[in-house]
């Protein structure tokens, strides 16, 4: 019996002077500069048409570290981390780092979008809301009309913001049901575009975004879903550094397809791993397709007891209808991540609990999935593995919400971010341990959340 208690409280000194090494490191993470680099149309060293900005609500770019997004004739083409020494001209010096990635073929001509609508939901974060429409109001797109869905309010704020601020310009509508799927659902039964588009109160769009999500359903008519880049627009916090270090909400910087017709060689697990297809922070949905599915199930997402899971239940649920996925790093939004140690634990947490959520509300729907999510089941375990597996430093994408991307370079003691998901700093094991135990709860949490909803007499999808 001795023997067994020096053994456990030896574990237990292991396991506190572990925790103590992740708090130091974390910590000691500091903060990076987000800006973006357009190199022009040269393809030379000169730097005529170039041009160095900083990222959005962020002050000019000085020496120190630099998060660098670089575009190629205003198209995203990268990222890299770069160090401006001090005194240094900070445009040369990074631009010197851009060239190093590998040019691409100058972009082809986009169709003409078609009429498209976005839908923001929110819920009392109306100075976060301010700025986001104020981006979306500056897309470039010929025909398009804003929605704001005002989830479950319990103050007038929003309300009082779209009506002083924007008056004809935005549309507000009232979701009282809690949960980001009912209030997409909400946006998804009131717009009028051929195409919906979906973004979050907390991005900034590139000017672009909006032409470029949208533009590819003018030229596939099977195209049932589009996706985007996700980049982070500040990383002044540890946790926000961590958080991009290990891939962020990018999916990378190469458009793909992903057609049910002939699944990808390099998706085993195909269409369930659907966080590689993207985030519910840029997607859109031929109207048309998204109704005829019922819209998201009400009891996923956040905001309900599933925690979340709502836009990877939208995708495999168009992508069962035999329709095509499209991502297009093109389409660009800037995203403010959570700030916080507290934050990052809420969302490793809700990240594993909507994972399964919403493959029980998949299965639930869609019982004729089964055979094929049963023959899934093996390389399932080992993808859940993966997702919940302590990430170590310089090592490759595991999960289905990480991102992969170009770009390189290296910080300071590796503590910083460069391309996506290049994980230049350890990810915690207290951050790994809540994702498998939100894992373990979606499954509960979404009959929960079903319920609740029975109880106020909406029905689940």
């Amino acid at each position: 019996m001795a023997g067994l208690r020096w053994e456990r409280t030896q574990k237990e000194r292991t396991r506190r002077e572990r925790t103590r090494r992740e708090i130091d490191d974390f910590l000691g993470i500091g903060p990076v500069q987000v800006a973006e680099l357009d190199l022009g149309d040269s393809t030379g060293a000169a730097d005529d048409g170039m041009v160095l900005r900083p990222g959005p609500g962020s002050p000019p770019v000085t020496s120190g570290s630099v998060f660098l997004l670089v575009r190629q004739a205003g198209v995203p083409v990268g990222t890299l981390l770069g160090e401006v020494p001090e005194g240094a001209d900070a445009a040369r010096v990074l631009a010197g780092l851009a060239r190093r990635l590998p040019r691409t073929a100058p972009p082809e001509a986009l169709p003409v979008p078609p009429r498209a609508s976005v839908v923001v939901a929110t819920r009392e974060r109306a100075d976060q809301l301010a700025r986001a429409l104020d981006s979306l109001l500056a897309q470039d797109h010929p025909d398009f009309e804003i929605v704001v869905v005002d989830n479950a309010p319990v103050t007038g704020s929003t309300r009082e913001l779209v009506e002083r601020k924007y008056a004809e310009r935005v549309r507000y509508v009232c979701e009282p049901v809690p949960g980001l799927a009912a209030a997409h659902n909400r946006g998804l039964a009131v717009v009028r575009g051929e195409v919906v588009a979906f973004t979050d109160d907390d991005v900034v769009a590139d000017p672009r975004w909006l032409t470029e999500l949208t533009a590819p359903f003018a030229t596939d008519p099977g195209l049932g879903c589009a996706t985007g880049l996700i980049l982070p627009a500040r990383l002044r916090t540890p946790a926000q550094v961590l958080l991009e270090s290990h891939g962020g909400f990018a999916k990378g910087f190469t458009p793909r397809t992903y057609d049910p017709a002939c699944p990808p060689a390099d998706e085993p697990l195909f269409p369930f791993t659907a966080g590689r297809f993207g985030s519910g922070a840029n997607m859109a949905f031929r109207t048309a397709v998204l109704r005829a599915v019922g819209g998201f199930d009400p009891a996923t997402g956040a905001g309900t007891r599933a925690r979340g899971g709502d836009d990877l239940y939208g995708f495999v649920r168009v992508l069962a209808q035999g329709r095509r996925l499209r991502y297009t790093p093109r389409a660009l939004v800037w995203h403010h991540h959570r700030e916080t140690w507290r934050d990052l634990e809420t969302q490793a947490y809700g990240y594993g609990a909507g994972l399964t959520a919403y493959l029980t509300a998949i299965l639930v729907n869609r019982p004729t999935l089964l055979p094929a999510f049963l023959a899934r089941v093996p390389g399932g375990l080992a993808h859940a593995r993966g997702l919940t597996a302590v990430r170590t430093a310089g090592k490759g994408d595991a999960d289905g919400r990480g991102g992969g991307g170009s770009g390189g370079g290296r910080d300071r003691e590796g503590a910083a971010p460069g391309g996506h998901d290049s994980r230049t700093h350890p990810w915690p094991r207290r951050l790994a341990r809540l994702q498998r135990r939100g894992m373990l709860y979606g499954p509960v949490g979404y009959l929960r959340a079903r319920r609740a909803l029975r109880a106020a007499g909406v029905a689940a999808r």
